[in-house]
């Protein structure tokens, strides 16, 4: 069966020449992207019943919105900075087994999320980690290096919102460093910020991260990296299909590894088995 492999050209520095050479000869149709959002389009206009995402997590998620309401299935090929959904699904960063995969691999389904109605498969949030995004974005640079960088500097002076949470009709308020809320579990290179997510069981997956010391910075990430973060007394883990969350002002939030500028109140739901995905 024929794929079309939709390709950004940005992602995953010298992989794209491999992969090409990988495909040349395969009888599958590859298109590199040549702005914002064209992934999008691409896939919603495929003839294919396959089609392949070769990028990082915006790449991903554009193509899988592309792919809502249809019945074709959505296949990943991983070149970003973090791959937090390929990561969760167990594809692997190797050409040749992510290759592999879009051959012989299985279908699931995959639920996605909507925060104020953008769509998304990963995860989303507000509070530090939408900041660090931003600022990320911002700078130029891709990379863990420049987002720990950027994290670090945010850090130094960060205080947190007050945050009015209704999670399912259970509703409370509290400070907060972040909220993320997460369809897979991770937001990418294994931090697993929502460790017991699923991307398919029809809920979604709440962390709330309260302020802390310095000093415990070294164990949360610690726990964070080994797929722990909720053994610590500051990490309080929800799960829930409908969730709201009001701030004090508009400002940024993230959805996916990008981030947007919205008002004081997030609306986020989930829709289960929303479209299929090709896995181990």
């Amino acid at each position: 069966m024929n794929s079309l492999f939709i390709i950004n050209p940005i992602s995953g520095k010298g992989r794209r020449a491999k992969i090409m050479a990988a495909l040349e000869g395969s009888g599958h149709r590859v298109v590199v992207t040549e702005y914002a959002g064209h992934a999008e389009i691409l896939a919603r206009e495929a003839a294919e019943d396959i089609v392949v995402a070769v990028g990082g997590a915006g790449t991903v998620n554009e193509v899988a919105r592309g792919l809502l309401g249809t019945d074709k299935t959505l296949g990943i090929i991983p070149c970003g900075s973090g791959d937090g959904l390929a990561r969760c699904l167990g594809i692997s960063h190797h050409l040749s087994k992510a290759l592999s995969i879009i051959e012989k691999g299985r279908t699931q389904p995959l639920d996605a999320g909507f925060i104020n109605s953008r769509a998304f498969f990963s995860v989303c949030g507000v509070g530090f980690d939408a900041d660090v995004s931003r600022l990320f974005a911002e700078s130029g640079h891709r990379g863990l290096k420049t987002y720990v960088e950027q994290a670090l500097k945010l850090w130094a002076d960060y205080k947190p919102d007050t945050y009015t949470i209704n999670i399912d009709g259970r509703e409370w308020t509290q400070e907060a460093v972040l909220i993320t809320v997460g369809n897979s579990n991770q937001w990418g290179n294994e931090a697993k910020v929502t460790p017991h997510a699923s991307c398919c069981d029809g809920h979604l997956d709440i962390t709330i991260l309260d302020n802390f010391h310095n000093i415990e910075l070294p164990l949360l990430a610690t726990a964070l990296m080994a797929g722990h973060c909720d053994i610590s007394h500051r990490v309080h883990c929800y799960t829930g299909r409908n969730i709201s969350i009001k701030r004090p002002h508009a400002g940024a939030a993230h959805f996916d590894g990008d981030w947007f500028n919205t008002g004081d109140t997030l609306d986020i739901s989930i829709r289960p088995s929303a479209l299929k995905v090709l896995v181990p």
